[in-house]
């Protein structure tokens, strides 16, 4: 019975100091912390368990530390860890400083870690710095003065610039300004064939501006891809200013037509007012004349005169009317 129960605790015990080896593998990195020394990075087994306390994971950090090392980079452990518990990309970083390190471009650590941080690939800015990118604009249209459309096409070769990466502008601002200086290059062109025989001159003009200032590129070199004829904007806009000239005319010969047609409606009516009038009083002189009678103020001979002068009247009239007709007939 003593032997069993010795044997059950001599297993328990192996069992215990199993998990207890396991706990302390899984916890503590002894197989990173022998690659790193073996590597010649001298490295205290307490401060891969505090990464372990801080959360850090010690591959993440001590890996890059590993490969900067061989590299011949001075960097030290605390600011890769600072750098990951930040949020940063260690690894991408150590990559940048060892490519910026063999290409003889000065890359401190602390601007490299700010650089990706910024949200910016720091190793694509290197690369980018060794081996100059090619943009390609879309067609960009200008007016020449002589009112056609010149539509360029440019390639701009540009470098990285490490120093205003942070803060500086990107593509998108590099693209703007180069077309900025397309359409204003070629609107001040007298003749669009000067740009079609010199499409070198666009080039050197936009170059000139220093377009890549405030951003985190360094331009060096306009390359114009295409150029092409587009619309004769000129003729265009002549012809749509005769158009709204001849509209603007019929509406105001249209407005001078209502208003003669309202003068002459008022005219008609002026006339038709005094016809009325006219024929009002005509009607009144019969009564007039017969008070005149009957008060004696007139004599019958006055009335028979007043008849024969009316009668006279009424008869020159029909001779002139069929004087008239007659007239027209021949």
């Amino acid at each position: 019975m003593e032997l069993t129960t010795s044997t059950i605790l001599t297993g328990v015990a192996i069992i215990v100091g199993i998990l207890l080896l396991i706990v302390l593998f899984t916890f503590v990195p002894v197989m990173l912390w022998i690659s790193a020394l073996a590597a010649g990075v001298r490295l205290s087994i307490f401060t891969l368990i505090g990464m372990r306390l801080r959360r850090v994971i010690p591959s993440r950090v001590v890996n890059p530390l590993i490969k900067a090392h061989k590299a011949g980079l001075d960097v030290t452990i605390n600011q890769l860890e600072s750098h990951y518990l930040a949020g940063g990309n260690v690894d991408r970083v150590v990559n940048a400083l060892i490519a910026a390190h063999r290409a003889n471009i000065e890359l401190p650590f602390a601007r490299g870690a700010a650089i990706d941080l910024a949200g910016r690939d720091v190793l694509e800015a290197v690369q980018m710095s060794v081996n100059p990118k090619v943009i390609e604009t879309p067609f960009i249209s200008g007016v020449a003065m002589d009112g056609i459309e010149v539509k360029a096409k440019a390639r701009i070769t540009v470098r990285a610039n490490i120093d205003r990466l942070v803060g500086g502008a990107g593509e998108d601002t590099v693209i703007a300004r180069v077309g900025e200086g397309i359409v204003s290059t070629i609107g001040s062109s007298q003749d669009h064939k000067k740009v079609l025989e010199n499409p070198d001159l666009i080039s050197r003009t936009v170059l000139s501006k220093g377009l890549d200032s405030g951003t985190a590129f360094e331009i060096l070199s306009i390359d114009i891809a295409d150029v092409d004829i587009g619309k004769n904007i000129g003729a265009v806009l002549q012809t749509e200013q005769a158009e709204a000239d001849k509209n603007i005319a019929q509406a105001k010969a249209e407005e001078r037509r209502a208003m003669a047609v309202a003068q002459e409606q008022e005219m008609t009516a002026r006339v038709e007012e005094m016809r009325a009038k006219v024929v009002e009083a005509e009607s009144q002189v019969p009564l007039a004349m017969a008070e005149a009678l009957r008060s004696g103020n007139i004599g019958v001979m006055d009335y028979m005169n007043i008849k024969n002068i009316t009668a006279d009247t009424d008869m020159r009239d029909s001779i002139g009317n069929q004087s008239d007709s007659k007239d027209k007939d021949q």
